[in-house]
């Protein structure tokens, strides 16, 4: 992790002093937990609890299109949406821990259905859009997917192929499509115009799965690993203490929500901290980078070594050409970057 511009992280101060008195239980207790003792469940400490504060007119996610423009959703407004979809699978009588597998980029609806099936109570789990067909098959099929998130493009590419072969597979909605096609494809925003806004998440063990991951299959068949509830005091922990949120942060995690960094410490771990996520649909562009990075004030900024070096490697002087007075804190995750790079 580097700081520049000479700002001071709040972070581990005095890692000997945080390490002597750290307690899980204590830490428990920065969270609120479900109303009346009803357990833990991610989505409401991610969201419900910030829309019912001071932080519900805050930017929660900030999507930025390929074309620039972008648009935001509030902590209020991302309770609703959330909400809707959680309304949705109890419409398509989706029981708790059936799983909910999602495939399609960086848009709105990845974000809002993996919050909404944590309300619910199912587990979800995101496939990284550039998966061919049979990768995809191997996690859906390995997982026993029974509603797959995808937009029409992905659909008709991948996965109509897989349907007779994925048996559990009970329900495909499709991001893009505005009418149903059949009983079994359906269209994801009439769904979400049909559900209401408001729901109240049950109770939830801290035990209870939450988040299924895959292994990228690099020696041999992908595995499935399922995190429960209680992940999220990791989450809120490393939020806290590695990627040192403070309200007001605006936050860049460039990692794709198909791999576990992406969900954890791209979605889940910023809303824990009610601040604001950047998102950006694009992929990887050296101007448009630093572009966004002055645009929107980006104060700490999560990236890959490898994104890092390529821009290093780029004929320009970046803090010349671009305001990066707001940039805080930059992190790199998923291989070593040398101190000598």
């Amino acid at each position: 992790m580097v700081s520049i511009n000479n700002k001071i992280a709040h972070h581990l101060l005095d890692y000997e002093k945080v390490k002597a008195s750290f307690s899980w239980e204590e830490t428990a207790q920065e969270l609120d937990g479900l109303p009346d003792g009803k357990g833990l469940n991610i989505a409401h400490e991610a969201i419900t609890r910030h829309s019912q504060t001071h932080l519900k007119d805050t930017v929660a996610l900030r999507f930025i299109r390929k074309d620039r423009s972008f648009h935001d959703f509030t902590y209020s407004e991302l309770q609703k949406q959330t909400s809707k979809f959680a309304n949705v699978l109890g419409n398509l009588d989706i029981q708790k821990g059936e799983r909910v597998f999602s495939l399609m980029g960086r848009i709105p609806e990845l974000y809002i259905v993996a919050l909404g099936a944590l309300k619910y109570t199912a587990v979800f789990c995101p496939l990284f859009s550039v998966f061919g067909p049979e990768p995809i098959f191997q996690r859906a099929n390995r997982g026993d997917a029974c509603v797959l998130i995808t937009t029409m493009l992905l659909f008709e590419k991948k996965v109509k192929q897989l349907i007779e072969r994925l048996p559990s597979l009970r329900f495909i909605l499709l991001s893009d499509a505005t009418e149903h096609i059949s009983d079994k494809v359906l269209s994801f925003s009439k769904l979400m115009e049909q559900a209401k806004d408001d729901f109240q998440i049950p109770e939830t063990n801290s035990e209870d799965p939450a988040l299924l991951h895959f292994t990228s299959g690099t020696t041999g068949m992908p595995k499935g690993v399922l995190h429960v509830h209680n992940a999220v005091l990791t989450h809120y922990i490393t939020g806290k203490y590695v990627l040192d949120f403070q309200e007001g942060d605006q936050f860049w995690c460039t990692a794709d929500p198909g791999w576990v960094t992406g969900t954890s410490y791209g979605i889940i771990a910023p809303l824990l901290h009610g601040v604001t996520s950047i998102i950006d649909e694009e992929e990887f562009d050296t101007s448009r980078w630093y572009s966004i990075l002055e645009e929107h004030k980006v104060t700490i900024w999560y990236t890959a070594p490898t994104a890092i070096r390529r821009l290093m490697r780029m004929d320009i002087k970046p803090r010349e050409k671009f305001n990066l007075e707001h940039l805080r804190l930059i992190l790199g995750v998923g291989e070593p970057l040398h101190a000598e790079e």
